[in-house]
C-alpha cells in the first residue's frame, strides 16, 4: 500500500505545475544507440531558475536524440539546441492547461484507488482460503476484514490527499 502511495507520488512529480522540477523528465526516454535510455542516465539536468531546465548530455552526440524525444514527450515544450546544452523553457500554464493537468491528476488518483482496492480484493480472498482449509476461524476472518477496511481507507484518505494538494497546486496562478 505504501508503494502504491510512492508511485502516485512519483508519478504527481512528473506533471508540470508553474516551476521548473527536475521531475518532470524522469519519464522521459531517449532512443540512444538503439535502446530506450531514461533521460537523466545520459544528461544532466539542472534548473537554473524556476522557469527554465538547462540538460548537459555526456555524450554531444546524444543532443538530437534527446531533443526528439522531448519534442515526441507530452510535455508541451520545445527545446533550444545551441549545440552544447539544450534549454527548456516553461511558458506559464494557460487556465485550460491547467483544467487538463487537473483531469490527468483525478485519472491518476483514481488509479491508485483502484490498486488499493485491488489489494484489499487479493487479502479477502487469502482470508477466505485460509478460512476454507480451516487455518483461520470465521471471527478472525472477520476481525481481519475489518482491520483492513480501517487500513484501506486510511489510504485512501492519503490518496485524496495528495491529489486536494496537487489540484490546489496546479490551479494556483
Amino acid at each position: 500500500m505504501e508503494k502504491t502511495i510512492e508511485t502516485l507520488r512519483t508519478s504527481f512529480n512528473s506533471i508540470r505545475t508553474g516551476r521548473a522540477n527536475v521531475a518532470m523528465l524522469d519519464k522521459i526516454e531517449v532512443e540512444y544507440y538503439g535502446s530506450p535510455v531514461s533521460l537523466k542516465s545520459i544528461a544532466q539536468i539542472s534548473t537554473p531558475d524556476g522557469t527554465s531546465l538547462l540538460l548537459q548530455p555526456y555524450d554531444k552526440s546524444s543532443l538530437k536524440a534527446i531533443e526528439k524525444a522531448i519534442v515526441n514527450s507530452d510535455l508541451g515544450v520545445t527545446p533550444n539546441n545551441d549545440g552544447d546544452v539544450i534549454r527548456l523553457s516553461l511558458p506559464p500554464l494557460t487556465s485550460e492547461r491547467r483544467k487538463e493537468l487537473t483531469k490527468v491528476v483525478a485519472k491518476q488518483s483514481e488509479e491508485g484507488k483502484v490498486a488499493l482496492r485491488n489489494i484489499r480484493r487479493d487479502a479477502l480472498k487469502s482470508y477466505d482460503k485460509l478460512e476454507k482449509e480451516k487455518k483461520l476461524s470465521e471471527d478472525n476472518v472477520k476481525d481481519m476484514s475489518s482491520d483492513l477496511q480501517k487500513l484501506i481507507d486510511t489510504y485512501m484518505k492519503k490518496v485524496e490527499e495528495l491529489y486536494k494538494q496537487k489540484e490546489k497546486e496546479l490551479l494556483k496562478v
